[in-house]
């Protein structure tokens, strides 16, 4: 399973991040040299959602901006409360 937005494709990237020293000549230095080139990861913000997909209900794995975009159609909120009951209630017993 890769890491990888259903709906837009977006999956890790990589890149470079350079160590630099010294200070800028806009500063007055004598300019930034460059230290070390290394390897690094972009990761995309993938989430686990209960959507639904082609009129089914599915989990997937999409980005936080598909989300935000509306790309992806929710499942519906269960609602846990009971049912009320009015026709089957015992009547209540009047005061005197």
């Amino acid at each position: 399973m890769s890491r990888e937005c259903y709906f837009t494709g977006k999956r890790t990237s990589f890149g470079n991040t350079i160590a630099r020293r010294g200070k800028a000549k806009y500063l007055g230095g004598v300019g930034r040299k460059i230290t070390g080139i290394s390897r690094r990861k972009f990761k995309p913000n993938i989430q686990k959602v209960h959507a639904i997909v082609g009129g089914k209900l599915r989990r997937v794995r999409v980005s936080a901006k598909a989300i935000k975009m509306g790309l992806v159609q929710k499942r519906q909120k269960r609602n846990y409360k009971p049912a009320t009951q009015t026709a089957g209630k015992p009547a209540e017993k009047a005061a005197d």
